[in-house]
């Protein structure tokens, strides 16, 4: 099972959503797959990204929603990057 390991970012979107407490429902449900290692459905359209982003993943929670973590072996962790709309994360 990976740790999980938010960045600073992630936890001032996730602040941004505190309110939503369906959203971050279903957040945590994909972190929860995530740290079993287990693959998302493909309703999550889970990609690895590029340019600034390269070397993480992007999956999607809901619609317009998105996680961008990486997945770290040798450290055994999960890091979570950003969450939030693309106009909020991009």
């Amino acid at each position: 099972m990976l740790e999980v390991v938010p960045t600073k970012s992630f936890k001032k979107d996730l602040k941004k959503y505190q309110y939503k407490k369906d959203m971050v429902k279903e957040l945590y449900d994909v972190i929860s797959i995530l740290t079993q290692e287990k693959p998302l459905d493909p309703k999550n359209k889970d990609h690895n990204l590029v340019g600034n982003y390269v070397n993480y993943r992007e999956c999607h929670v809901k619609n317009d929603v998105l996680l961008i973590y990486q997945v770290d072996k040798e450290s055994n962790s999960l890091y979570l990057a950003r969450f939030g709309s693309h106009s909020e994360v991009f």
